[in-house]
C-alpha cells in the first residue's frame, strides 16, 4: 500500500500548473516587435527587436502584480544563467507618495539574498541600459491592483559578439518606501530565470528541474515514511497486542513498520538538509523545526530499542511510558509536518494532498474500527467475568475502564 501511496504521490506532486505560462504577443499600445516568446511561470512573456548593427536590443517584458502595494520587476545576470543574484534589475511599483507607476534600477548583490539589508535604488553598472520606461495596460487611467499587467519596456546595448542574454523576472507583495520587499519563496518563484537568444528566438528555460525534483522526492518520501508508515506502525502495536492467536508476531510487524519508516524519513530528512544547503535565504522555520524534532524523536525511539529491559525488569514500566510518549509525539508531528510541507509546494489545493488526505483518513477510520471492537470484546470478557465471578445470569452492564 505504501508503494501505490508513493507512486500516487509522485505523480501528482510533479504535475506543474498549465497556466504558470504567459501569452505573448508582438504588439503594444506604443510599439511593435519582431519576436517574443512566453516565459515558463508567473504568466509572463518577452517581446523584443534586435538590430545587430549596432548591437541594440529593443524589448517589452509583461507581467502582472500581485498586490495592489507590490512590485513587478525584470532585468539581466551578466554573469549566471541560473540565479537571481548578481542580476541587474528594473523594478515597477506604485510610487508611495503619488500612487502612479514608476520604475527604478537595482542591483541583486548576495547581501540582497541574505536579507541583510533592504533593497536599494542604484545604477546599473555591467549593463549599458539606453532607456527605460513602464505602464500599466489600459493606459495612464489604469489603476494598479492584484492582477494588473504592466509592460517594461527597456533598450540595452550588447556587447559584441553576444546575443545570448540571461534574464530574471518575480513580483512582490509590497514595497517598504522605494525598497521591494523579498518576493515569495514557492518554487515557481525560485525558478523565474531563463536565457533566450535574440538573433535567433530559441530560450533555454533554466527551471532548476532537478531542485524541484528534489523537492518533490523529499515531499513523497517523508509523506509515505512520517505521514503514513510510523502512524501504521502505531496502530499495529496498539491493536495487534491484544490478539493472543498471533503471540508475538504484532512486535516483529510494528518493529519491521517503524524501522521502514525511520530509513525512509532518514533519506527524505537528507534531502531536506541537502535543499536548505542550497538555498542560503531561503527559510521555513516551522517546517524545518518539526522537521528536526520528528527525526530526533524518531532516532531515540530507535535507539531505545537496544536499551529495552526485559518483561521482569523493574524498570519496564517506566521504559514503556517512555516508548509510547515519544512514539505518539513523533506521529503527531510527522504528521502535523507533512501538511506543513504541502504548504511549502504550494500544494494546499492539490491532487496531492487529497489524495494523502484519503489515505490517513482510512487508517484513522480503521483506528475507530478497531478501538469500538477492542471495547466491545472488552466489555463482553468484563461482562463474563462477572457473571461468574457473582454467580448470574441477568443483564449486566460494563462499567468499567479499558487501559
Amino acid at each position: 500500500m505504501a508503494t501505490l501511496i508513493l507512486t500516487f504521490l509522485l505523480l501528482l506532486a510533479t504535475k506543474l500548473p498549465s497556466s504558470l505560462a504567459g501569452h505573448c504577443t508582438t504588439t503594444t499600445a506604443t510599439k511593435s516587435f519582431e519576436k517574443c516568446i512566453s516565459l515558463p511561470t508567473q504568466q509572463a512573456s518577452i517581446a523584443w527587436t534586435y538590430h545587430p548593427h549596432n548591437g541594440t536590443l529593443d524589448l517589452c517584458f509583461f507581467g502582472t502584480f500581485i498586490s495592489p502595494s507590490g512590485w513587478v520587476g525584470w532585468g539581466i545576470n551578466p554573469d549566471s544563467p541560473a540565479q537571481m543574484t548578481g542580476s541587474r534589475v528594473l523594478i515597477a511599483f506604485p510610487d508611495p507618495n503619488s500612487g502612479q507607476l514608476i520604475l527604478l534600477p537595482y542591483v541583486l548583490d548576495s547581501s540582497v539574498k541574505l536579507q541583510k539589508g533592504p533593497l536599494l535604488s542604484r545604477p546599473l553598472d555591467l549593463v549599458r541600459l539606453s532607456s527605460s520606461s513602464a505602464s500599466l495596460y489600459g493606459g495612464k487611467m489604469a489603476t494598479i491592483r492584484n492582477g494588473a499587467s504592466v509592460q517594461i519596456y527597456a533598450s540595452v546595448k550588447l556587447s559584441s559578439n553576444n546575443t545570448k542574454i540571461h534574464h530574471v523576472w518575480n513580483r512582490g507583495l509590497y514595497v517598504q518606501g522605494y525598497s521591494p520587499t523579498i518576493h515569495p519563496t514557492t518554487s515557481i518563484d525560485l525558478s523565474s530565470f531563463s536565457t533566450f537568444d535574440v538573433a535567433s528566438g530559441f530560450a533555454t528555460v533554466n527551471r532548476n528541474s532537478g531542485s524541484r525534483a528534489l523537492k518533490v522526492t523529499h515531499g513523497v518520501i517523508n509523506a509515505v515514511a512520517w505521514g503514513f508508515l510510523l502512524p501504521a506502525g502505531a496502530v499495529t502495536a496498539r491493536y495487534l497486542r491484544q490478539m493472543q492467536s498471533i503471540g508475538p508476531t504484532w512486535f516483529y510487524i510494528h518493529a519491521a513498520i517503524q524501522l521502514t519508516g525511520f530509513l525512509l524519513g532518514t533519506i527524505g530528512f537528507s534531502i531536506g538538509i541537502v535543499l536548505g544547503h542550497n538555498s542560503p535565504g531561503v527559510s521555513y522555520g516551522l517546517h524545518r523545526s518539526l522537521g528536526i524534532a520528528t527525526f530526533t524523536a524518531a532516532a531515540l525511539q530507535t535507539l531505545a530499542l537496544l536499551f529495552r529491559p526485559k518483561t521482569t525488569n523493574k524498570f519496564r514500566r517506566y521504559w514503556k511510558s517512555y516508548h509510547h510518549f515519544v512514539g505518539y509525539a513523533c506521529v503527531v508531528m510527522g504528521v502535523v509536518n507533512v501538511f506543513q510541507g504541502f504548504e511549502v509546494l504550494r500544494e494546499g489545493r492539490s491532487y496531492a494532498k487529497l489524495g494523502y488526505c484519503l489515505c490517513l483518513s482510512t487508517l484513522v477510520g480503521v483506528c475507530v474500527a478497531m478501538e469500538v471492537n477492542s471495547w466491545v470484546v472488552f466489555c463482553r470478557k468484563a461482562k463474563e467475568e462477572k457473571m461468574k465471578r457473582d454467580g448470574l445470569t441477568g443483564d449486566d452492564r460494563c462499567s468499567g475502564s479499558h487501559s
